[in-house]
């Protein structure tokens, strides 16, 4: 959970940055968020690999986690992109509500796949 925590918050703060730096318009805010899930995920990749899994790493996991986390990619900036276009445009909390559901999205995809296929333990037929 604490892994999650600093990944969400070096996403989130990431992705705050850009919009300070007025990339809050269609498309900069899509790309925004995608290097903010970038940063994040990298973030991810290392810390769970070595504190919440305890895993060698290799090149089978490093694979299977690009794979997962590109397909998380696309739904984290997918679903921020139509959260942004539906949500009320007045409504001053949008863009955190936007990335509060995509993060949750994304996050919950992650952690039962990192789980369950990128970081099992696999273990020896006799």
């Amino acid at each position: 959970m604490i892994v999650g925590l600093i990944c969400a918050a070096l996403d989130f703060g990431t992705y705050k940055g850009f919009l300070a730096l007025r990339m809050d318009f269609s498309p900069l805010v899509d790309i925004a968020r995608g290097v903010s899930f970038i940063v994040g995920t990298t973030a991810a990749y290392w810390l769970n690999k070595h504190f919440t899994f305890g895993a060698p790493g290799g090149f089978r996991q490093a694979s299977g986690f690009t794979l997962l986390y590109g397909t998380t990619f696309a739904v984290a900036v997918g679903a921020n992109s139509v959260l942004l276009h539906t949500l009320p445009s007045a409504a001053g909390w949008r863009e955190n509500l936007a990335w509060a559901i995509s993060q949750a999205m994304a996050t919950s995809i992650n952690f039962i796949m990192l789980r369950l296929v990128v970081f099992r333990h696999r273990h020896a037929t006799q």
